[in-house]
C-alpha cells in the first residue's frame, strides 16, 4: 500500500505504507526491485493498470530496477515480469556520460 507524503517544502512523494518511518525510507537501498502496480493516466482520462518499474517516473511512484531488463512501464502480468527478470537475454544498454560530454550537448 502506498501513502502520499508531503514534506515541509510542500513536495509530495509516494512511499510504502510501513510501520516506522525509517523502514520506508531505507527499504529502497536494501532490495533490488521495487515495482508499483497502479492505474496510470496518460492524459486521455482513460487510466490503465501497469507496473511502474523505474525511477524517476512522471507519477512519482516508488520504483527501482537493478536488473536493467525492465522498461519504465510493464504490462501488469506478474508471471511475464518474473520471466523477463530471470530469463535469458541482454540487459538494456547502459551509457555513462562524463560531465565534459554533457556540457558539449
Amino acid at each position: 500500500m502506498l501513502e502520499r507524503h508531503v514534506d515541509d517544502l510542500n513536495i509530495a512523494t509516494w512511499q510504502p505504507q510501513i510501520e516506522g518511518g525509517k523502514t520506508g525510507r531505507e527499504l529502497p537501498a536494501i532490495v533490488d526491485e521495487i515495482i508499483t502496480m497502479q492505474w496510470v493516466d496518460f492524459g486521455d482520462r482513460k487510466p490503465v493498470r501497469a507496473f511502474v518499474c523505474t525511477n524517476p517516473n512522471p507519477w512519482g511512484y516508488p520504483a527501482k530496477d537493478r536488473s536493467g531488463r525492465l522498461e519504465q512501464l510493464e504490462r501488469p502480468n506478474l508471471g511475464a515480469l518474473i520471466e523477463k527478470l530471470t530469463g535469458p537475454g541482454q540487459r538494456k544498454p547502459f551509457t555513462v556520460v562524463s560531465p565534459e560530454q554533457a556540457a558539449q550537448t
